[in-house]
């Protein structure tokens, strides 16, 4: 099948985390045989802030490591200049990611009016809690269907009318690139994080859950990510982190190999309203079998085994005992890194994804949509 997708960027990840589950995707696809374009616009904001900070070598990097996507898969475009006839023909499933432009997304459902492929809609924010207005002015009355990562997100698309059609599609590890690396001896680092600070959406809960506990225990740290002000930047160093900035998210398991345990520490919008989506970072954690303690996160749908493939903590000074815990006993350690990566094989990688995605594809051209979730 030829698939045509719209999406924010398959080539920058720079404070953009879609790219990760999306390069994942893509990748399968193709490794099925499927003809896949994806379009991203040529100025977007997050390529236009990566070679705002770094140049062209990040996006040269980037080439090098996806040939196959960066050859045959990538294409920049216009977004005043689009010719949407061009761009869809031959289609057979078309989808639009949450994060383009509202006039993108009525004009490519006006084109799926008088045209027979499959158009669904992907939603991998937290847009309709934060800014339901803005969602609920996007024209998908010609869309088959929308791709929700998560049940929560779903139900509010069906409570609120915005779509007929609405399926759970999780995001995944992209396992050609996360997965376990071979370590001699004890990591140098006990703890990692690989996070951006945002706008503020968790800064009190990194406080609780990540400098607090780093302080306490005096752990070996370094955090990894963009958009740390200046007042982030000072309490990182309090608390006796070391801030390495940005990274090529294909170059994680790396740094996640270098550590004992992560953390991870849910924007508040995830955390307290739309409960049961952890965002893709937890799953590539665990595929790369790191330790991870959970700041407040409930896991609702059941995509993880609690206690076992992860620690959950009610408050800092819970993320302090498990970390002193975990950092004490390396068995305990193997135990729940081989429990997670067992869990993340099995159920949640990108195959996973890519097979569900087809399954919903042939419910609709059957019209049993036995994948409707």
């Amino acid at each position: 099948m030829r698939f045509v997708m719209f999406y924010h960027s398959l080539v920058s990840d720079w404070n953009h985390g879609n790219a990760h589950f999306l390069r994942g995707v893509v990748s399968e696809l193709v490794a099925q045989g499927h003809e896949v374009v994806v379009y991203e616009p040529a100025d977007g904001w997050s390529r236009r802030n990566l070679l705002a900070a770094h140049g062209q070598a990040p996006l040269d990097a980037w080439a090098a490591r996806y040939p196959a996507l960066s050859q045959w898969c990538s294409q920049l475009y216009d977004p005043h200049a689009l010719d949407l006839e061009r761009a869809l023909a031959g289609a057979d499933v078309v989808i639009v990611h949450e994060w383009n432009e509202p006039e993108l997304v009525a004009a490519v459902g006006a084109h799926r009016a008088r045209h027979a492929y499959r158009l669904l809609f992907h939603d991998t924010h937290h847009r309709a809690v934060t800014d339901p207005e803005a969602l609920g002015r996007l024209d998908l009355a010609h869309y088959d269907g929308v791709l929700a990562f998560g049940q929560v997100l779903a139900d509010i698309y069906r409570a609120r009318g915005w779509a007929g059609r609405v399926f759970v599609w999780h995001e995944a590890a992209d396992t050609r690139v996360f997965q376990p690396r071979d370590r001699a001896g004890e990591p140098p680092l006990d703890l990692v994080w690989v996070g951006n600070w945002g706008d503020d959406e968790r800064a009190a809960e990194l406080e609780e859950y990540l400098l607090g506990p780093v302080r306490t225990l005096g752990l070996r740290a370094e955090v990894w990510g963009v958009r740390y002000p200046e007042h982030a930047l000072e309490a990182l160093a309090r608390a006796g982190i070391r801030y390495r900035g940005w990274l090529p998210n294909f170059e994680v398991p790396a740094v996640f190999a270098s550590a004992k345990v992560t953390i991870h520490v849910p924007r508040r919008p995830y955390a307290e309203a739309l409960a049961g989506i952890p965002t893709i970072r937890p799953f590539e954690a665990m595929a790369c079998a790191l330790p991870l303690v959970s700041a407040p996160w409930r896991d609702t749908e059941g995509l993880f085994h609690a206690g076992v493939d992860y620690l959950s903590a009610r408050d800092g000074r819970e993320m302090t005992e498990h970390l002193r815990a975990l950092l004490a006993d390396p068995e305990r350690r193997r135990a729940q890194a081989e429990a997670a990566l067992a869990t993340v094989t099995a159920r949640h990688t990108c195959r996973h994804r890519v097979a569900e995605l087809l399954d919903i594809l042939e419910g609709l051209d059957t019209g049993t949509e036995a994948t409707a979730a």
